[in-house]
């Protein structure tokens, strides 16, 4: 099939919620992705910072091939190794002493929100939970209503009471808005949909401290900004803190939807038998793919690779800044950067696309590139001088 047939028998029978760009894609490789009509593509996108390793990398390929002719489902009614073993390894690389496996970032968040009701209503019978403005965590109700971005509440209101939105950075209004009902504080380390936000070094810190001295739970949602993409495995361990709680998903799976709450023993223990459940969660093939994943992922010499990719990415697009007044502020860290635009992005991204690089735009007006964490300083200088030309036009 074509591009336009692929586009044409979506738009006959799918439900239009995306704003998808006219492009239907057929394989990829590394950073690399070819269409259906045979272009291709340099990928800064990383199917929105999922395919941290690039795609179809080797290790994931292999583990879901060996583990699709063995098993491909069972349920949680029973164990499977590959769950335990998924779950053993998060928490050897984390924090954590507990997980629950799920099948999606909403979904790990969603848990996450669940677990602090069940907590606080054990500790006062608490039960509000203070999520952020600018924040995304997911398009179910519960993490609707944690998402700060008033655009995704539009016509589903009334949404979940017991949720209040604070200023993003500011440890002053999160401590103010603390009241005795307040059970827990989630928070994107570095917000990723509302505009590769990142907060200043103090504020993971003081949100720690504000919840160890009100005895609140720390939530800390990494679905976007863990998984290696900030140079550390976990974008928390920049600030030197250790939350309560940690949900993952995107990169995780290798390319395959999985995700996890992480949290300690202590936490983890109000959620008892018939609490909580899914079925999907800890699919055989789907935890095998996160470990083959996780194993890569957590390699010294890759973050060292994103690290010093990263910064000179940054370098780069500080030089385009220079060069273009268009481009008002970049920022981010390690693989996860944004450009600020003075006017909106999506022309932008759509010249790109047109010669053959992937970028995306959040907030309206920032350009977005999480890449491949393989990425090369020469793949860099190639999506660079696209972007270049589509400023320029």
């Amino acid at each position: 099939m074509t591009n336009a047939e692929i586009l044409a028998a979506s738009a006959a029978h799918e439900i239009g919620v995306y704003a998808r760009q006219p492009v239907a894609f057929v394989r990829g490789r590394g950073a690399e992705l070819w269409d259906a009509d045979g272009a291709r593509y340099l990928d800064f996108f990383a199917g929105l910072a999922v395919n941290n390793l690039g795609h179809c990398h080797p290790a994931v390929v292999e583990a879901v091939r060996t583990q699709a002719a063995e098993l491909l489902h069972a349920s949680n009614v029973y164990y499977t190794a590959p769950a335990a073993d998924l779950a053993a390894l998060l928490c050897r690389h984390s924090f954590a002493e507990r997980v629950f496996l799920c099948n999606s970032g909403a979904e790990a968040n969603e848990a996450a929100m669940k677990l602090a009701r069940r907590w606080g209503s054990e500790h006062g019978g608490r039960y509000e939970i203070l999520a952020t403005t600018g924040s995304f965590h997911g398009r179910t109700f519960a993490t609707l209503t944690a998402t700060g971005q008033e655009k995704y509440h539009q016509g589903f209101q009334p949404l979940l009471p017991g949720v209040r939105l604070v200023a993003y950075d500011d440890p002053a209004a999160m401590a103010a808005a603390v009241r005795d009902e307040t059970a827990a504080i989630l928070v994107e380390p570095i917000q990723g949909e509302g505009g590769v936000n990142v907060p200043r070094p103090d504020y993971l810190p003081r949100l720690r401290e504000l919840a160890d001295r009100h005895g609140l739970l720390l939530i800390v949602d990494e679905v976007q900004c863990g998984m290696g993409r900030t140079g550390r495995l976990f974008a928390y361990e920049h600030a030197g803190v250790t939350p309560d709680v940690m949900t993952l998903a995107k990169a995780l799976g290798g390319g395959l939807p999985i995700g996890a709450m992480c949290t300690s023993s202590r936490v983890a223990a109000v959620l008892t038998v018939g609490a909580h459940g899914t079925t999907f969660g800890g699919n055989p093939v789907a935890s095998v793919a996160a470990i083959a994943a996780l194993g890569e992922l957590a390699r010294p010499e890759l973050l060292a690779h994103v690290r010093e990719v990263g910064a000179y990415f940054a370098e780069r697009l500080r030089a385009l800044a220079a060069r273009h007044s268009v481009i008002s502020a970049v920022r981010g860290l390690g693989l996860m950067l944004g450009a600020e635009l003075t006017e909106r992005g999506a022309p932008v991204v759509e010249r790109c696309l047109r010669d053959g690089l992937l970028i995306n735009c959040c907030a309206e007006r920032v350009l977005r590139f999480v890449p491949p964490l393989i990425i090369t300083r020469e793949q860099v200088d190639e999506g660079c001088a696209i972007l270049e030309r589509a400023l320029a036009t």
